[in-house]
């Protein structure tokens, strides 16, 4: 989706061309009724859609192709699906793209492509590098597809039939980059290539001209209180909660109405308005409707619509808390359960463009970086609250310390055939390992399997809350525990003659096997063909993977443990391969040699 949206002020002259006195105002003792109906069934589902979820990414827009925000958009929403899936949750995932607009009538036209051929390419871009990430989507949704304009058109007419969309005059600045109209305080001066003066916009440095049109207004001024009634009313239903406070600070002003279409001269590249053959649907409210689409609307959609969750970035939070709620409300529909916010991603502290040649290729990189590897980099230093800078040099350290040597050598260690002959799930002795302190175990070694036991539900609140990367970090920490755990104890000196020492070694293994079935588990949504690949070297069942199952080790409470003794899966080589990052090895070359020697 694009950032701007066609917004009326008090600052822009809307001349009503229809009677005010002819609309019931949507605030009357009937409508608050409606409304207040729609805010409660916004906070409770159904009993009958208690298992399933509805997960979203912002539709992205076709004006070119993907970057890394766009992929860590749909990585964050594909993580949150999984997860719901290992919950045992019947997940809906819906991404794809927003193709209307006046920019993609002008970029066809300079391509020498019709509109829609043009839209299919990029498109289909998107889905490539959705597909080569691992981005397991359950619906693609193209604004282009019939049954999107047989949405957006219903979801009009309920809006005009009760008298929230009304005809006017717009006058202002409009940039055509952004596709908005802006207010005076929104547009400053400027010089452009050649000398001369300029208007631009404040915000994307876009230039602006002056411009007077007829087109539809939503009242959007009508909904003000009802939008704060529902934030008060769900304080999580923004997150993370900084954002919640932006919204809520938006929601003190009076909201100006928004101008909904554009005159069909200018924009013939989208959905008419029904029954007025000279207006288009502006672009944003038809991309908003995609949701609504994907479950169903105007048909049965209610399973889906009543459990949906949104993924957005920071630059598109009005858009989705402020007027799509309002929209919502407006055609008497529940309001989303959660949106979650993230925040952008910069290289060297400055936004990516072209211009600074600073744009990172997120499919190259996941080719570099290996599909897992990429998705791990950025779940991992993404940070919801703050932009997180992105550097090459970043992803090799931490891809290299986390998967390949922390993670990977923990699983080599307790695989490889000089500690694991048999190659079997090893044996737990309760007498090496007592429930408490006691045996050849010390009290370092209980603090890690108590910080492992808590990890599903810390991992959870995490995931649930979009806090990925502190999800990661807890897991991580547990990894290097478990790998001070082996080191601590160095079953490679044991004797194994002794049965003593044997029943240890094989209990040193059980426990590590049991952490490494832990994390990779846990793992499952971020990385997961390095935990399918970890799990089924340890013999784990693609039935067995769930977080019913995680179970952490039962033997050590005297319950049976369906692992031990089990054949372990075959070696397939390391988890994660170490990168070679060919750039610093040329800068330090004398560095590199003694690493290899």
């Amino acid at each position: 989706m694009r950032t701007p949206f066609l917004l009326v002020t008090r600052s822009c002259k809307a001349i009503h061309r229809l009677q005010q006195s002819a609309f019931v105002s949507p605030v009357s003792a009937l409508y608050r009724h409606q409304t207040n109906s729609v805010l409660r069934n916004s906070s409770t589902v159904s009993c009958k859609d208690d298992r399933s979820y509805y997960i979203t990414t912002p539709i992205f827009y076709v004006n070119a192709s993907p970057h890394l925000g766009h992929l860590y958009s749909a990585v964050i929403a594909d993580c949150l699906h999984r997860y719901k899936l290992l919950q045992g949750f019947n997940s809906k995932f819906a991404t794809g793209t927003d193709e209307h607009g006046l920019k993609i009538q002008q970029a066809a036209a300079a391509a020498g492509k019709d509109p829609l051929t043009f839209c299919t390419d990029v498109s289909e871009r998107f889905k490539h590098l959705f597909n080569r990430c691992n981005i397991s989507y359950t619906d693609y949704i193209r604004t282009t597809e019939q049954r999107h304009h047989q949405a957006v058109k219903h979801f009009w007419s309920v809006l005009w039939n009760k008298g929230l969309i009304y005809k006017g005059s717009y006058e202002g600045w409009y940039s055509t980059q952004d596709e908005s109209f802006l207010t005076a305080l929104q547009v400053g001066d400027a010089v452009d290539s050649s000398g001369n003066e300029i208007k631009v916009s404040l915000e994307s440095g876009h230039k602006v001209e002056w411009m007077k049109e007829e087109n539809y207004m939503f009242r959007l001024s009508a909904f003000r209180s009802q939008l704060l009634d529902w934030l008060k009313g769900n304080p999580r239903a923004i997150q993370p909660e900084m954002f919640y406070q932006v919204v809520l600070k938006w929601l003190q002003e009076d909201l100006p109405d928004l101008s909904v279409s554009r005159q069909r001269s200018r924009l013939q590249w989208g959905i008419p308005v029904p029954g007025d053959a000279e207006q288009t649907i502006y672009v944003w409210l038809d991309a908003l409707v995609n949701y609504l689409t994907v479950a169903g609307y105007p048909d049965i959609h209610n399973q889906w619509w009543n459990v949906a969750h949104h993924i957005v970035g920071k630059d598109i939070l009005k858009f989705h808390a402020v007027y799509w709620p309002a929209f919502l409300l407006g055609a008497g529909l529940p309001l989303p359960q959660t949106i979650y916010v993230h925040s952008h991603w910069t290289v060297g502290g400055k936004k990516m463009s072209k211009s600074l040649g600073n744009v990172v290729d997120p499919l190259e990189r996941s080719k570099q970086f290996t599909t897992d590897g990429m998705r791990y980099f950025l779940l991992r230093q993404g940070v919801p609250d703050s932009d997180s800078d992105y550097t090459d040099d970043k992803a090799f350290k931490l891809l290299n310390a986390e998967l390949a040597d922390s993670l990977g050598g923990l699983l080599n260690r307790c695989t490889a055939p000089a500690l694991n002959p048999a190659q079997v799930y090893t044996a737990f002795c309760p007498q090496s390992f007592p429930s408490e302190q006691g045996g050849r175990a010390v009290g370092e070694d209980y603090h890690m399997l108590e910080a492992v036991k808590n990890l599903p539900a810390v991992v959870e609140q995490h995931y649930e809350s979009m806090h990925v990367y502190k999800a990661l970090e807890a897991i991580s920490a547990c990894v290097r525990q478990t790998n001070g755990f082996v080191q601590r104890h160095a079953p490679w000196k044991l004797e194994r003659i002794d049965i003593t020492d044997q029943r240890w070694l094989d209990t040193i293994i059980h426990v590590s096997l049991e952490c490494l079935r832990m994390y990779g588990t846990l793992l499952q949504p971020v990385v997961p063909e390095i935990s399918d690949k970890l799990l089924s070297r340890l013999g784990v069942q693609p039935d067995e993977r769930g977080l019913a199952d995680v179970n952490f080790l039962p033997k050590i409470r005297g319950m049976d443990c369906p692992f031990e003794g089990r054949v372990l899966g075959s070696d397939t080589g390391v988890l994660f391969t170490r990168l070679e990052n060919l750039d610093r090895d040329k800068q330090n070359p004398k560095k590199t040699k003694k690493a290899k020697k």
